[in-house]
């Protein structure tokens, strides 16, 4: 596994962000594992994951002209993503978020930060329907801007509704490319190495089997 998906993994299991056990889904799916992304609330977690999504930007979007962070979660992750790459690849881009409701005062409007021009890559924590990923992509459009790409913290790669998963969709839909800082396939690789005597692997592995997208 990558330096950088393996600090992102071990970040989050040290964090409780990542553990393994039962645990009921939105969907009814009983998983082996689950991912809370708010549980990575100090600031060496905000510092690690900045420079995570930072990566995986400079990697797969190098021409980024601004970053955006759908409301709540994606609000910070934006920020710090935007400050990491100035910190660590001297890419020095504005980022911007939306408001959940239009303000009818001072500025105004849903949009704050920078504004939506040029190339923009949206920054978010995971990909469960993918509504609120669509409903950016819309709002940056009609903005005149470009969606270069969508970067999320983890992706399950399991399947939604169909035989799709929510990001093959999102991709499929939107035709942007959505790239995850670690995927179900990192953890499997982290369980193979570290994880395998507590039978958390063959729960995973048993997981994928049923649920996991190819």
């Amino acid at each position: 596994m990558p330096q950088i998906q393996q600090q992102f993994v071990d970040l989050a299991l040290q964090m409780g962000a990542l553990k393994f056990g039962e645990f009921t889904l939105k969907s009814g799916r009983v998983s082996p594992y689950f991912f809370n992304a708010g549980m990575l609330a100090n600031g060496r977690a905000a510092s690690a994951l900045g420079k995570a999504y930072a990566q995986a930007i400079a990697t797969h979007h190098q021409d980024v002209d601004v970053v955006f962070g759908p409301a709540y979660k994606g609000i910070p992750l934006a920020a710090l993503a935007a400050a990491a790459l100035s910190d660590h690849h001297s890419i020095d881009v504005p980022y911007a978020f939306d408001r959940k409701e239009a303000k009818d005062h001072g500025e105004g409007g849903v949009i704050v930060g920078g504004p939506l021009q040029g190339k923009v890559v949206i920054v978010d924590d995971v990909m469960t329907a993918g509504t609120a990923i669509r409903h950016s992509v819309e709002m940056i459009r009609e903005a005149g801007a470009e969606v270069s790409g969508i970067v999320i913290s983890l992706d399950r790669q399991e399947k939604g509704t169909g035989d799709l998963s929510a990001s093959q969709e999102v991709e499929r839909t939107t035709g942007v490319t959505v790239t995850a800082i670690a995927t179900l396939a990192d953890l499997v690789t982290h369980l193979e190495t570290k994880g395998a005597e507590n039978g958390h692997l063959d729960r995973v592995l048993a997981y994928r089997d049923q649920y996991g997208v190819n």
